[in-house]
């Protein structure tokens, strides 16, 4: 069950921040328009992403020598710096909420959602490298299970902002808000970020 939360976190933690993608499913949840579509298409693109990460790296195993591992050890960790690094820089940020609303059809929905979640690189850096690469020394079961909480994270978070954006951009967009959401992030990554250089050290000695 541990590994289920982990993953839980971690994915939260990832998913938990100022994009493109994000802001499009609160512009559309302001307008109560493909609310569930959008809302699944982003949950169901981030599951099989993840556990295409996962698998990935699972495939990969048996062909980890001693070397690869610890330079897939050595840029998860670098992974993690830079990915902390932007959230303190961010801690000033704000989401932009375009208040020009569009309509779009019923395909162009589905064309600009896939749009904003496979041509945006950060979501394969996140899920592929990030989470497969994390659980990379897993067993299988607790490769699942973190998959599984990854994903219920994703799922939780698209749904809740979506259905919720009025109620929560009326805090997303306030910069206190994003500085306690950030500094949360922050914490639980430098606490992996420790994790992954303990292995490092691990491979050195």
């Amino acid at each position: 069950m541990s590994y289920l939360i982990l993953g839980f976190i971690t994915g939260l933690s990832l998913i938990f921040a100022i994009g493109a993608q994000n802001i499009f499913v609160i512009e559309q949840g302001l307008k109560k328009e493909y609310i569930f579509l959008v809302c699944s298409i982003c949950a169901i693109s981030d599951f099989i992403l993840i556990f295409f990460g996962i698998f990935l790296f699972s495939f990969f195993d048996n062909f980890f020598s001693f070397k690869i591992e610890f330079i897939l050890n050595l840029l998860l960790f670098i992974f993690l710096v830079h990915f902390i690094w932007n959230k303190i820089k961010t801690q000033k940020s704000k989401i932009v909420i375009n208040k020009n609303y569009k309509k779009y059809s019923f395909l162009k929905i589905i064309y600009k959602t896939l749009g904003f979640t496979y041509l945006n690189p950060h979501v394969y850096s996140d899920t592929v490298f990030f989470l497969g690469n994390f659980s990379k020394n897993f067993l299988i079961q607790q490769k699942y299970l973190f998959g599984i909480g990854a994903s219920i994270s994703s799922l939780i978070f698209f749904f809740s902002l979506g259905y919720l954006s009025n109620y929560l951009s009326k805090y997303l967009i306030k910069k206190k808000t994003w500085r306690i959401i950030n500094l949360i992030i922050i914490l639980f990554m430098f606490f992996l970020a420790l994790y992954v250089l303990k292995n490092i050290f691990i491979f050195i000695i």
